[in-house]
C-alpha cells in the first residue's frame, strides 16, 4: 500500500511516499479503507521537529502521519462483530492516516450516518474536538456570553463559530477580509478584520477568547477581554507567555490538548446528521502531494479543512 512518511524531521519535502507492507489483522481489528484523512496543524508540527507529537515519535522514525480517519471497512479480523465489509467509519487515531489503508481496533473508530458526505465526516474529528472542548470544558461559554474566535476561518475557528452561536452566544469573529462573507454565513454576529486597528479598538469587550493563533497576535487580543473574564489558548508552543500575560491582566487563562472522546465525537456526527453546523473542505489533495498540503496549512491561513485522498 502506499503511505506518507516522515523519515526524518524538517520541511514539507520530509513527506516521502512510499510502498509499505499491509499489517496482519489481529482479534478485534478491522482494515479500513481510506477515503480521506484530515490535514491539521499538528502534523505539519509534528514534521517540523516542533512540540509535544515530535517528542513523542522522535524514535520511531520514519513516521506515518495523520489522525484524522474517514474510510471503509475492506477487511474484518478474527472475533469482530461491530462492523461488516463497506461499512463508513470516522474517528481519531495515533498516526497513520495517511495511509492506503489503516488497521484499528474496532471500538476505536465510529459508524457514519448514511446522510453525512464523506468529507464532512473526514474533517470533523480533530478540530470538531478541539472547538466543542475549547468552548465548553475549557471555556465554559454560557449562552448570553460574548466569544472572540481568533482565526475563526480556519478549521477549528469555523466550527467553533458555528457551535458557539448554536450555544446561544454572541460570537465575533476574527479573520481577514476575503473570509468575511464566509464566516458571516457560518452565522457570526460581529465579524472583524484583525488588521483593521479602528474595528479592533472599537469592539466591545468580551467575556471569552478562544484563541486558535498564539504568539504576540493572541497575546495582543487579551486587551479585548473584560476584567474577570476568561482565556482559552490552544497552540501549544506560545501557551505559556499567553497565559502568563492574562493573569497580570486578572484574567482566567488556559492552555488546552485535545481529547480523544468517543462519546463528544457521537454527539459532534449526529448534529452534523441534523445540519446543526458544517464542515468546510477547502481543498483535496492526492496522497503524493501531501507535502503541498503541509505548505498550505503552514501558511496559517487556510479556510476550513484541507484532506488527503489515495
Amino acid at each position: 500500500m502506499k503511505q506518507l512518511v516522515i523519515q526524518a524531521f524538517g520541511d514539507a519535502d520530509q513527506l516521502v511516499q512510499v510502498e509499505s507492507a499491509s499489517a496482519p489483522l489481529q482479534a478485534g481489528q478491522v482494515r479500513v479503507r481510506m477515503h480521506y484523512a484530515g490535514v491539521n496543524p499538528i502534523d505539519a508540527k509534528t514534521r517540523a521537529g516542533l512540540g509535544w507529537g515530535a517528542q513523542a515519535i522522535k524514535d520511531r522514525l520514519p513516521w506515518s502521519p495523520g489522525f484524522e480517519l474517514m474510510g471503509s471497512v475492506c477487511e474484518l479480523g478474527p472475533e469482530v462483530t461491530q462492523y461488516q465489509l463497506g461499512d463508513r467509519l470516522f474517528g481519531l487515531v495515533s498516526g497513520g492516516a495517511y495511509s492506503e489503508e489503516v488497521v484499528v481496533g474496532e471500538h476505536e473508530l465510529l459508524p457514519v450516518p448514511s446522510s453525512v458526505l464523506d468529507e464532512m465526516a473526514a474533517g470533523v474529528s480533530l478540530a470538531g474536538l478541539t472547538a466543542w472542548q475549547g468552548l465548553t470544558e475549557h471555556g465554559k461559554l454560557q449562552a448570553g456570553e460574548r466569544v472572540l474566535i481568533a482565526a475563526a476561518a480556519g478549521g477549528v475557528g469555523h466550527l467553533a463559530v458555528q457551535m458557539a452561536k448554536n450555544m446561544g452566544a454572541t460570537v465575533v469573529a476574527l479573520g481577514s477580509v476575503h473570509n468575511h462573507d464566509f464566516m458571516a454565513s457560518l452565522g457570526a454576529d460581529e465579524v472583524l478584520d484583525y488588521r483593521d486597528a479602528a474595528q479592533m479598538t472599537a469592539m466591545a469587550p468580551v467575556d471569552l477568547l478562544f484563541d486558535l493563533v498564539g504568539g504576540a497576535a493572541g497575546l495582543s487580543l487579551l486587551s479585548h477581554v473584560r476584567p474577570g473574564g476568561r482565556v482559552v489558548t490552544v497552540p501549544t508552543i506560545t501557551a505559556d507567555a499567553v497565559i502568563a500575560a492574562a493573569k497580570e491582566k486578572g484574567i482566567a487563562a488556559t492552555g488546552m490538548l485535545k481529547r480523544n472522546d468517543n462519546e463528544q465525537l457521537a454527539f459532534l456526527m449526529q448534529a452534523l446528521a441534523e445540519d446543526k453546523f458544517w464542515v468546510e473542505v477547502s481543498q483535496i489533495y492526492p496522497l503524493a502531494e501531501g507535502n503541498l498540503a503541509h505548505r498550505q496549512i503552514e501558511t496559517g491561513h487556510t479556510r476550513g479543512k484541507l484532506l488527503l485522498m489515495p
